[in-house]
Protein backbone atom coordinates (compact mmCIF):
# COMPACT_ATOMS: atom_id res chain seq x y z
CA UNK A 1 0.00 0.00 0.00
CA UNK A 2 1.57 3.31 -1.20
CA UNK A 3 5.14 2.25 -0.43
CA UNK A 4 7.15 3.05 -3.56
CA UNK A 5 7.97 6.46 -4.94
CA UNK A 6 6.47 7.16 -8.35
CA UNK A 7 8.74 6.58 -11.35
CA UNK A 8 9.20 9.03 -14.21
CA UNK A 9 7.44 6.58 -16.50
CA UNK A 10 4.40 6.52 -14.23
CA UNK A 11 4.37 10.33 -14.05
CA UNK A 12 4.52 10.59 -17.84
CA UNK A 13 1.59 8.20 -18.12
CA UNK A 14 -0.72 10.79 -16.59
CA UNK A 15 0.39 13.38 -19.14
CA UNK A 16 -0.49 11.25 -22.18
CA UNK A 17 -3.86 9.71 -21.33
CA UNK A 18 -6.59 9.66 -23.98
CA UNK A 19 -10.33 9.60 -23.41
CA UNK A 20 -13.42 8.86 -25.47
CA UNK A 21 -17.17 9.04 -25.01
CA UNK A 22 -18.80 5.62 -24.62
CA UNK A 23 -22.39 6.73 -24.35
CA UNK A 24 -24.56 9.83 -24.65
CA UNK A 25 -28.19 8.80 -24.96
CA UNK A 26 -29.56 12.32 -24.78
CA UNK A 27 -32.76 11.06 -23.19
CA UNK A 28 -34.29 12.30 -19.91
CA UNK A 29 -33.23 10.46 -16.74
CA UNK A 30 -30.44 8.62 -18.58
CA UNK A 31 -27.59 10.11 -16.51
CA UNK A 32 -24.91 7.51 -15.76
CA UNK A 33 -24.63 7.90 -11.98
CA UNK A 34 -22.10 5.22 -11.03
CA UNK A 35 -19.63 2.73 -12.50
CA UNK A 36 -17.57 -0.25 -11.35
CA UNK A 37 -14.86 -2.43 -12.89
CA UNK A 38 -14.91 -6.20 -12.39
CA UNK A 39 -12.04 -7.58 -10.29
CA UNK A 40 -10.24 -8.89 -13.38
CA UNK A 41 -10.65 -5.56 -15.20
CA UNK A 42 -12.45 -7.17 -18.16
CA UNK A 43 -15.82 -5.48 -17.68
CA UNK A 44 -17.36 -2.19 -16.52
CA UNK A 45 -20.92 -1.88 -15.22
CA UNK A 46 -22.73 1.47 -15.07
CA UNK A 47 -25.88 2.43 -13.17
CA UNK A 48 -28.27 5.10 -14.42
CA UNK A 49 -30.97 7.53 -13.39
CA UNK A 50 -33.32 5.63 -15.72
CA UNK A 51 -32.78 2.52 -13.49
CA UNK A 52 -30.87 0.59 -16.18
CA UNK A 53 -27.53 -1.17 -15.67
CA UNK A 54 -25.21 -1.52 -18.67
CA UNK A 55 -22.28 -3.90 -18.99
CA UNK A 56 -19.29 -2.86 -21.13
CA UNK A 57 -16.44 -5.08 -22.34
CA UNK A 58 -13.12 -3.28 -21.74
CA UNK A 59 -11.28 -4.95 -24.64
CA UNK A 60 -13.89 -3.54 -27.03
CA UNK A 61 -13.59 -0.09 -25.47
CA UNK A 62 -9.84 -0.20 -26.12
CA UNK A 63 -10.53 -1.02 -29.77
CA UNK A 64 -12.42 2.26 -29.99
CA UNK A 65 -9.19 4.11 -29.14
CA UNK A 66 -7.62 2.68 -32.29
CA UNK A 67 -8.29 3.72 -35.93
CA UNK A 68 -11.61 2.49 -37.35
CA UNK A 69 -11.60 -1.29 -37.75
CA UNK A 70 -12.34 -2.78 -41.16
CA UNK A 71 -15.14 -4.86 -39.71
CA UNK A 72 -17.16 -1.77 -38.84
CA UNK A 73 -17.90 0.15 -35.64
CA UNK A 74 -17.14 -1.45 -32.28
CA UNK A 75 -20.05 -1.99 -29.88
CA UNK A 76 -18.70 -2.21 -26.31
CA UNK A 77 -22.09 -2.58 -24.56
CA UNK A 78 -22.71 -6.32 -24.26
CA UNK A 79 -25.66 -6.39 -21.82
CA UNK A 80 -28.36 -4.05 -20.55
CA UNK A 81 -30.30 -4.94 -17.40
CA UNK A 82 -33.66 -3.48 -16.41
CA UNK A 83 -34.33 -5.35 -13.15
CA UNK A 84 -34.76 -2.01 -11.34
CA UNK A 85 -37.45 -0.87 -13.78
CA UNK A 86 -40.15 -0.86 -11.06
CA UNK A 87 -37.97 1.18 -8.70
CA UNK A 88 -38.68 4.87 -8.18
CA UNK A 89 -35.08 5.76 -7.30
CA UNK A 90 -31.86 5.93 -9.31
CA UNK A 91 -29.31 3.12 -9.36
CA UNK A 92 -26.74 4.90 -7.16
CA UNK A 93 -24.16 2.14 -6.68
CA UNK A 94 -23.11 -1.01 -8.48
CA UNK A 95 -20.44 -3.57 -7.60
CA UNK A 96 -19.21 -6.96 -8.80
CA UNK A 97 -19.37 -10.03 -6.57
CA UNK A 98 -15.82 -11.34 -5.81
CA UNK A 99 -16.55 -14.43 -7.93
CA UNK A 100 -17.15 -12.13 -10.89
CA UNK A 101 -20.49 -13.73 -11.68
CA UNK A 102 -22.91 -11.36 -10.00
CA UNK A 103 -23.50 -7.66 -9.41
CA UNK A 104 -24.13 -6.94 -5.74
CA UNK A 105 -22.78 -5.24 -2.64
CA UNK A 106 -20.09 -6.54 -0.31
CA UNK A 107 -20.43 -7.57 3.34
CA UNK A 108 -17.53 -5.71 5.01
CA UNK A 109 -17.93 -2.05 4.30
CA UNK A 110 -17.17 1.57 5.11
CA UNK A 111 -19.71 4.39 4.80
CA UNK A 112 -19.47 8.15 4.30
CA UNK A 113 -22.30 10.10 5.89
CA UNK A 114 -24.09 13.40 5.40
CA UNK A 115 -23.24 14.22 9.03
CA UNK A 116 -19.55 14.27 8.07
CA UNK A 117 -18.66 10.97 9.74
CA UNK A 118 -16.81 7.95 8.34
CA UNK A 119 -17.98 4.63 9.78
CA UNK A 120 -16.62 1.10 9.49
CA UNK A 121 -19.19 -1.71 9.72
CA UNK A 122 -19.05 -5.43 10.34
CA UNK A 123 -21.30 -6.92 7.66
CA UNK A 124 -21.94 -10.06 9.72
CA UNK A 125 -23.02 -8.47 13.01
CA UNK A 126 -24.23 -5.16 11.52
CA UNK A 127 -22.26 -3.38 14.25
CA UNK A 128 -20.33 -0.16 13.74
CA UNK A 129 -16.76 -1.07 14.76
CA UNK A 130 -15.23 2.40 14.33
CA UNK A 131 -16.61 5.89 13.80
CA UNK A 132 -14.52 8.88 12.73
CA UNK A 133 -16.82 11.76 13.63
CA UNK A 134 -16.47 15.13 11.90
CA UNK A 135 -14.04 13.57 9.44
CA UNK A 136 -14.74 16.52 7.15
CA UNK A 137 -15.74 19.02 9.81
CA UNK A 138 -19.38 20.02 9.51
CA UNK A 139 -19.41 19.22 5.77
CA UNK A 140 -20.85 16.06 4.23
CA UNK A 141 -18.48 13.12 3.73
CA UNK A 142 -19.19 12.03 0.16
CA UNK A 143 -17.05 8.91 -0.36
CA UNK A 144 -14.91 6.42 1.56
CA UNK A 145 -12.92 3.43 0.29
CA UNK A 146 -10.45 0.94 1.74
CA UNK A 147 -6.90 0.50 0.54
CA UNK A 148 -6.17 -3.00 -0.75
CA UNK A 149 -4.66 -4.11 2.57
CA UNK A 150 -7.65 -2.67 4.51
CA UNK A 151 -5.26 -0.73 6.78
CA UNK A 152 -6.36 2.69 5.56
CA UNK A 153 -9.47 4.53 4.36
CA UNK A 154 -9.49 7.28 1.74
CA UNK A 155 -12.34 9.76 2.17
CA UNK A 156 -13.65 12.78 0.30
CA UNK A 157 -15.92 15.55 1.56
CA UNK A 158 -17.76 18.71 0.62
CA UNK A 159 -15.14 20.70 2.54
CA UNK A 160 -12.93 20.30 -0.57
CA UNK A 161 -10.51 17.94 1.17
CA UNK A 162 -9.41 14.35 0.59
CA UNK A 163 -8.08 12.49 3.61
CA UNK A 164 -6.28 9.23 4.36
CA UNK A 165 -7.17 7.61 7.69
CA UNK A 166 -5.64 4.73 9.64
CA UNK A 167 -8.33 2.11 10.29
CA UNK A 168 -6.88 0.80 13.56
CA UNK A 169 -6.59 4.15 15.32
CA UNK A 170 -8.83 6.47 13.32
CA UNK A 171 -5.83 8.80 12.99
CA UNK A 172 -5.53 11.22 10.05
CA UNK A 173 -2.43 10.23 8.05
CA UNK A 174 -2.44 12.52 5.00
CA UNK A 175 -4.54 15.27 3.44
CA UNK A 176 -4.83 16.19 -0.25
CA UNK A 177 -5.82 19.76 -1.14
CA UNK A 178 -6.21 21.96 -4.19
CA UNK A 179 -9.51 20.83 -5.75
CA UNK A 180 -12.91 22.40 -5.10
CA UNK A 181 -15.84 20.07 -4.36
CA UNK A 182 -18.70 21.55 -2.36
CA UNK A 183 -21.84 20.67 -4.35
CA UNK A 184 -21.65 17.19 -5.90
CA UNK A 185 -21.07 13.95 -4.02
CA UNK A 186 -17.55 13.74 -5.42
CA UNK A 187 -15.24 10.78 -4.95
CA UNK A 188 -11.57 10.25 -4.31
CA UNK A 189 -10.14 7.00 -5.70
CA UNK A 190 -6.78 5.26 -6.06
CA UNK A 191 -5.19 4.17 -9.30
CA UNK A 192 -4.44 0.46 -9.73
CA UNK A 193 -1.12 0.61 -7.81
CA UNK A 194 -2.39 2.99 -5.09
CA UNK A 195 0.46 5.38 -5.91
CA UNK A 196 -1.89 8.11 -7.15
CA UNK A 197 -5.24 9.58 -6.10
CA UNK A 198 -7.87 10.91 -8.52
CA UNK A 199 -10.74 13.28 -7.84
CA UNK A 200 -12.74 16.17 -9.34
CA UNK A 201 -12.39 19.94 -9.24
CA UNK A 202 -15.95 21.23 -9.65
CA UNK A 203 -14.89 24.83 -10.20
CA UNK A 204 -12.57 24.14 -13.15
CA UNK A 205 -14.37 20.94 -14.30
CA UNK A 206 -11.06 19.06 -14.22
CA UNK A 207 -9.90 15.62 -13.14
CA UNK A 208 -7.05 16.10 -10.66
CA UNK A 209 -4.25 13.64 -9.79
CA UNK A 210 -2.18 13.65 -6.58
CA UNK A 211 0.93 11.70 -5.60
CA UNK A 212 -0.36 9.52 -2.75
CA UNK A 213 2.91 9.77 -0.80
CA UNK A 214 3.90 13.42 -1.18
CA UNK A 215 0.30 14.75 -1.47
CA UNK A 216 1.44 16.97 -4.37
CA UNK A 217 -0.71 17.49 -7.45
CA UNK A 218 0.98 15.87 -10.45
CA UNK A 219 -1.57 16.30 -13.26
CA UNK A 220 -4.98 17.66 -14.17
CA UNK A 221 -7.09 17.52 -17.33
CA UNK A 222 -10.37 18.98 -18.58
CA UNK A 223 -13.02 16.35 -17.91
CA UNK A 224 -14.62 16.82 -21.37
CA UNK A 225 -18.00 16.47 -19.65
CA UNK A 226 -20.55 19.28 -19.69
CA UNK A 227 -20.35 20.03 -15.98
CA UNK A 228 -18.15 18.25 -13.47
CA UNK A 229 -18.30 14.41 -13.48
CA UNK A 230 -20.26 12.81 -10.68
CA UNK A 231 -18.39 9.48 -10.57
CA UNK A 232 -14.87 8.12 -11.15
CA UNK A 233 -13.87 4.45 -11.20
CA UNK A 234 -10.35 3.15 -11.84
CA UNK A 235 -9.46 -0.22 -13.32
CA UNK A 236 -7.96 -2.62 -10.74
CA UNK A 237 -5.36 -3.96 -13.19
CA UNK A 238 -4.22 -1.17 -15.54
CA UNK A 239 -3.92 2.59 -16.00
CA UNK A 240 -7.48 3.18 -17.18
CA UNK A 241 -10.56 4.68 -15.59
CA UNK A 242 -14.19 5.64 -16.23
CA UNK A 243 -15.89 8.99 -15.61
CA UNK A 244 -19.69 9.46 -15.48
CA UNK A 245 -21.21 12.89 -16.02
CA UNK A 246 -24.43 14.76 -15.37
CA UNK A 247 -24.39 15.36 -19.14
CA UNK A 248 -25.55 11.72 -19.58
CA UNK A 249 -22.17 10.64 -20.92
CA UNK A 250 -19.63 7.98 -19.92
CA UNK A 251 -15.96 8.45 -20.79
CA UNK A 252 -13.15 5.89 -20.85
CA UNK A 253 -9.63 7.15 -20.07
CA UNK A 254 -6.50 5.24 -21.03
Amino acid sequence: MILNLCSGEQMNRWMTMKNLMLEDTGTPRSDRICARFSADGRFVATGSADTSIKLFEVSKIKQMLLPEAKDGPVRPIIRTYYDHIQDTHNVRSVSFHPSGDFLLAGSMYVTASKDGAIRLWDGITANCVRSITAAHGTAEATSAIFTKDHRFILSCGKDSTIKLWEVGSGRLIKQYLGAMHTQLRCQAIFNETEEFILSIDELSNEIVIWDAITTEKVAKWPSNHVGAPRWLEHSPIESAFISCGTDRSVRFWK
